[in-house]
């Protein structure tokens, strides 16, 4: 995994554990999923709230150590803001 890819663990609804990791691509965060460590990584086409909000997360602490530029931190919260209106 590169450098400049964000990544989080979350248990689903169900109680399951997920690895996620998100790879900015131009100006797009791309977002992939996998169950266990051996899995392959799975492109989700539309990820949930939660997983925006953990990027956001880690676009700020990465921010603070000089590692990504602060326009970023607004082009997460944009797009947010486009796919959950009301929610940030």
């Amino acid at each position: 995994m590169p450098k400049n890819d964000i990544s989080w663990r979350r248990r689903t609804p169900e109680g399951e554990r997920r690895e996620v990791y998100a790879h900015r691509v131009g100006a797009e965060w791309r977002f992939y999923v996998r169950e266990k460590r051996y899995d392959r990584w799975e492109a989700m086409d539309k990820p949930p709230l939660e997983d925006w909000l953990e990027l956001l997360d880690g676009v700020r602490r990465r921010i603070q150590r000089r590692l990504l530029a602060p326009q970023e931190e607004n082009r997460v919260r944009k797009a947010i803001a486009e796919l959950f209106p009301g929610q940030i």
